[in-house]
């Protein structure tokens, strides 16, 4: 039997708390599925819609009423990740209850180490919360500290950086859990972003850590036989929406880098998926990676479906 770490992204998980409690009942059952054949299994998850309708219901409560804090987009982060484990943690205790199994699930509120100096935090790309009028506007709607870039014809909205992840607070936490087979939910919307400051203090900064390299370098961490990165479409493609394009089944570490290269992927998209899975897939000696739908997971767990990825 595996260990298996799998992402599953925000999403798939829908816009709203009512729709999120139903969105999470299929990974449930899905992943109850790998449990019941003996797999031991690790989540992630996205928080894409979700941390952006909590910091902007704190902007827009601000606006009407000022002794409502604006919230830090940290802070919005760690919100995100505490409602949308819930979620997943009572679907998940519900399916292994169902299925009579005796197993704890349990969600780690997950701060994600990052270099203070990572290129990414001199350039914020990510755009976050409403697009404002004016700059003046913006800077007086946003908490401290806060970067902006101008959309044409429409404003100026916040931007924060995307961080890659170095290592996690709780590792040694989820470790164990994890090893004493334990359902353990992780690195929520990539975690939490936090620096080791000039006093040598953790903090956290605003940022947004794709969620699948995290999911990748815990993978890595607690020495997980398989990474899966849970997406939309059926495989990783190709020549993607052109006539010659190319499903891929198995495929090896060169061929995607060769791919990569060739600019196949989306920046946007596919292409963090990949890099995510190659860099687990490389990270030790017999490692799988796969890119697949959300309905077909015990399918590519067997080969069956999903684009497998190997070292070659």
């Amino acid at each position: 039997m595996a260990k298996i770490a799998i992402a599953l992204g925000g999403n798939a998980l829908g816009n709203d708390p009512k729709s999120e409690k139903e969105a999470v009942l299929l990974p449930a059952k899905q992943i109850v599925k790998l449990i019941k054949k003996g797999h031991d299994v690790i989540i992630g998850h996205g928080n894409g819609p979700q941390v952006g309708v909590i910091y902007n219901a704190f902007n827009k409560a601000n606006a009407v009423d000022s002794t409502i804090p604006l919230m830090p987009f940290a802070e919005s982060v760690a919100m995100s990740e505490g409602y949308i484990g819930y979620h997943i943690e009572v679907a998940l205790a519900n399916e292994l209850k169902n299925a009579n199994i005796n197993k704890n699930v349990i969600c780690v509120l997950t701060q994600t180490l990052v270099d203070k100096d990572d290129k990414a935090f001199s350039n914020p790309t990510k755009p976050v919360g409403v697009t404002y009028k004016t700059l003046k506007e913006a800077i007086e709607m946003s908490d401290e500290g806060s970067k902006f870039v101008e959309i044409p014809t429409k404003g100026f909205r916040k931007v924060v950086p995307s961080p890659k992840p170095i290592n996690f607070l709780s590792i040694e936490t989820i470790k164990n859990l994890f090893y004493k087979k334990e359902l353990v939910i992780v690195g929520g919307g990539g975690g939490i972003p936090t620096i080791v400051d000039e006093n040598g203090n953790y903090r956290g900064v605003d940022g947004v850590i794709d969620k699948d390299y995290v999911m990748s370098k815990i993978a890595d961490l607690v020495d997980a036989d398989i990474l899966v990165i849970l997406t939309n479409v059926d495989n990783v493609f190709v020549n993607f929406n052109k006539p010659n394009q190319k499903c891929l089944g198995k495929v090896t570490v060169s061929e995607l880098e060769k791919y990569i290269v060739e600019k196949q992927f989306s920046a946007g998209s596919m292409l963090p998926k990949v890099e995510a899975a190659i860099n687990f897939v490389k990270s030790g000696k017999n490692k799988k990676a796969i890119i697949a739908k959300l309905e077909n997971l015990s399918s590519a767990i067997d080969e069956k479906s999903g684009t497998i990825i190997m070292k070659g």
